[in-house]
């Protein structure tokens, strides 16, 4: 295949996925909005609970990750069998995963309190997490059977069963925190039911689709599902913990990075937290273009086609440089404008905010270029199966050299919130060219074979 081949093949397998991400983060927004309408203090509380559970959940997708590629490579080689086994054995993990931090979602207000919460924000987090804990089981489902797809190639489902979920997520918030049309008024915990509820009925839906859809049914993912498989199970095991780790040192990377634009300031933690959920939205595109990457690379992998496999990332990497220059001209040219309707009017520190946000937002023109960078290796990476380097380097990367080069630049230094930020770009850029010499690695070795 050539070049422009290798790009439309990623672009019509990732453009669902990219729109799938962008729907999930919608659903977020959703419930953000709603509970602001309802109350500041639930708003609050909510968003302490739901940073506690993404925690969790980021690091439990791991195994959802590891299925992706695992998929792709037997469904090139045809292997309905083995597609079955991994899948089914993802899912187990995911159960077992959900179950014993459960304990964690019930009794978290100690937990939380620990970590410097108020009393008060605590107990009310722990409320919902009460409830909104049961729903990380379908949670962790719907991310298998995600990947499932996604390797399968059938990621237009996944697309359109994502966006369903913010219309009756949405739905059920107006009746469940609201108490409209006689149901009870719940507030919070409505919210969190709300959630569960959601999550239910999308694993359900792409539960449905799989056992159903034409080139699916024959893989018979609930047939017999409560049959251990202690080979599979061990190989998603191994490919799988890496990746959760990965994903917890990257999220506890920008948490921290929020604790330190902490100690500078009220005013540049609210910038921060406005620029970061910005280039969040944008570095959706990349996830989706990396996940598109990975079920290549495990294709080629799967047939055993190495120059397929080089190319395909290296196409990957042009789209992601597309969109990142892009977004750089977004950023750099027209920052208030994007920051503007997360403020108030009325907000007396309205000026000072929108300045530290525009100057985040420059820094953030050279942080997707790195962020896009990571996210891209680990892609390609995952798609030929290797996680447990890629974990190391990026740890090293993001807690060995991005938090120090945060802290050093934005509170000893005095670079104040500016600093943290290009502190975070140190981080990425040592994990972009470590996890790139990695595969260059990997890819000789293959070539080799």
């Amino acid at each position: 295949m050539t070049y422009p081949q290798h790009m439309r093949a990623i672009l019509v397998l990732g453009l669902p996925l990219i729109g799938s991400h962008l729907a999930q983060f919608a659903v977020h927004v959703v419930d953000t909005i709603m509970l602001g309408w309802y109350d500041l203090t639930a708003l609050a509380a909510s968003v302490l609970a739901t940073s506690f559970f993404f925690v969790i959940f980021i690091m439990g997708s791991g195994f959802a990750f590891a299925v992706m590629p695992m998929v792709a490579e037997a469904a090139e080689k045809e292997d309905a069998m083995r597609i079955r086994r991994v899948t089914r054995m993802g899912m187990w993990l995911s159960v077992c995963f959900a179950l014993a931090v459960l304990p964690a979602m019930i009794w978290s207000e100690p937990l939380l309190r620990a970590l410097g919460q108020t009393e008060e924000l605590s107990a009310l987090a722990q409320q919902y997490l009460r409830i909104a804990g049961l729903g990380l089981l379908p949670a962790l489902l719907v991310m298998v059977l995600k990947s499932y797809l996604a390797a399968m190639e059938r990621t237009q489902v996944v697309l359109w069963v994502t966006v369903a979920a913010i219309g009756v997520n949405g739905g059920l918030n107006w009746l469940l925190i609201f108490g409209n049309w006689g149901f009870p008024e719940l507030g919070l915990r409505g919210a969190a039911l709300a959630s569960v509820l959601t999550q239910l009925a999308t694993f359900l839906a792409l539960g449905f689709y799989a056992t159903r859809a034409a080139g699916l049914r024959e893989h018979a993912l609930f047939q017999r599902i409560w049959r251990p498989d202690p080979g599979a199970l061990g190989e998603v095991f191994r490919l799988g913990w890496p990746i959760g780790l990965t994903n917890l040192a990257e999220s506890g990377m920008f948490s921290a990075s929020a604790l330190i634009m902490g100690l500078i300031g009220k005013l540049p933690l609210a910038a921060h937290g406005i620029a970061l959920q910005i280039a969040s939205a944008t570095f959706m595109i990349h996830i989706g273009l990396s996940q598109a990457v990975t079920v290549r690379a495990g294709r080629a992998l799967g047939r055993g086609d190495v120059i397929s496999l080089g190319r395909g990332g290296l196409a990957g990497v042009a789209l992601s440089l597309a969109v990142v220059g892009a977004t750089m001209v977004v950023f750099l040219g027209m920052p208030e404008l994007l920051i503007r309707g997360f403020i108030a009017p009325d907000e007396p520190q309205r000026a000072a905010i929108l300045l530290i946000g525009a100057q985040l937002l420059a820094v953030a023109a050279l942080f997707q270029l790195m962020d896009a960078g990571q996210v891209m290796a680990l892609g390609v990476l995952r798609g030929i199966q290797d996680t447990r380097v890629p974990m190391l380097l990026a740890a090293l990367s993001y807690w060995g050299m991005g938090i120090p080069a945060s802290y050093l630049l934005g509170i000893t230094l005095g670079y104040g919130a500016v600093g943290v930020w290009l502190g975070l770009v140190i981080g990425l850029a040592f994990a972009t060219v470590l996890l790139w010499w990695r595969f260059l690695q990997r890819y000789r070795v293959l070539k080799a074979r």
